[in-house]
């Protein structure tokens, strides 16, 4: 092994490349988990003796450590578990068989659900992203490695979801409707201003311009009908695009104006549009059933709409079909097609 006891003598025996070397060919969670916690301790030593190379050194190898330590959970999920026939089912001890076939569970490796979980996050990035991220991080202060640690746990857990979401069978709505209600994952070009946990990234899987548009909606489309589509301020060109690529021609909007103050590059937005879009020969509502162009509504949860526009869009056609794309919860009378319920 590449690690000797965290003394002062020892910091010269932390060599990186034989501990990367190590992690690769290591076969089972136990030995990731040996290297991962020597890896951790020289790091606390390293900070002690203010020792910045060798922080960063032994910060990197734990990390990767941590990374194979998540494939190889990835890849033994069926011995997952804790020791059978142990007392309370809780491992206290050795493995009674240590020539047995069978890998190590988590409990005998020492591996609680924290670590496990945070390893299988990190798996779940791909490789050339990781090593992409891990070249960035190298020579950064202990603060930026934090940052940077969190990005790649948050990339993890966009990855584990998008691999959930394409698992799923989405079922695209049968039948045309002559109503449609559509608020789309937009992509950002660039990361929002203010905490990271305002990113739309990590809140659900987004979706590019030409994905938005390629969607057969306007297979969904009734010959005569009204598309209501949301648009956020920095995206409300692109939007003209969808409006374009699904075979709409763009009639009028509202507004809503939310009760809190967002973020902004320009401007701090407070407000988001709701596009009315027509195809065909529709009539517009009833005069006394025409909405106010103006919707005062608290903000809820990330992206979602206040429920008077479904009332607005109910009562404006009370008898004709209705469709939501890109639905959070599905409404009573209406046709949903969407994932973001399951992943908000």
């Amino acid at each position: 092994m590449v690690f000797a006891h965290a003394t002062e003598g020892a910091l010269n025996l932390v060599k990186y490349d034989p501990a990367c070397k190590a992690i690769s060919e290591a076969k089972s969670v136990d030995e990731a988990k040996e290297i991962h916690d020597r890896a951790d301790a020289f790091r606390a030593y390293a900070r002690q003796a203010k020792n910045k190379q060798l922080e960063v050194d032994a910060a990197e190898i734990r990390m990767r450590a941590e990374y194979r330590l998540g494939e190889l959970i990835r890849a033994q999920k069926e011995t997952v578990g804790l020791a059978k026939g142990s007392p309370g089912n809780q491992y206290t001890g050795p493995v009674p068989n240590e020539n047995r076939s069978t890998p190590p569970t988590l409990a005998e490796a020492g591996i609680d659900k924290k670590l496990s979980s945070r390893a299988q996050k990190l798996a779940a990035v791909p490789k050339d992203e990781f090593e992409s991220m891990i070249g960035e991080w190298r020579g950064r202060v202990e603060l930026e490695n934090e940052r940077v640690t969190t990005n790649l746990l948050r990339a993890g857990e966009r990855a584990r979801r998008d691999e959930d979401l394409s698992a799923k069978d989405l079922q695209w709505p049968e039948g045309r409707y002559p109503i449609i209600y559509a608020d789309p994952p937009w992509r950002y070009e660039h990361p929002p201003i203010g905490a990271s946990n305002r990113s739309i990234e990590n809140h659900y899987p987004t979706m590019t311009l030409e994905e938005i548009c390629a969607l057969p909606v306007p297979e969904l489309a009734a010959e005569n009908s009204v598309l209501y589509l949301w648009a956020t301020a920095p995206k409300l060109a692109e939007c003209f695009d969808v409006i374009d690529a699904w075979g709409f021609e763009y009639r009028t909007c509202m507004v809503w104006v939310k009760d809190r103050i967002g973020m902004g590059y320009h401007a701090r937005n407070r407000h988001e549009i709701l596009l009315i879009a027509k195809r065909g020969q529709i009539a517009p509502p009833q005069p006394s059933d025409r909405p106010d162009s103006v919707v005062e509504a608290k903000r809820a949860k990330h992206s979602a709409k206040p429920l008077q526009f479904y009332e607005i869009i109910e009562r404006a056609y009370p008898r004709l079909p209705k469709v939501e794309l890109f639905c959070r919860q599905p409404r009573e009378g209406w046709a949903a097609w969407g994932n973001q319920a399951e992943v908000a």
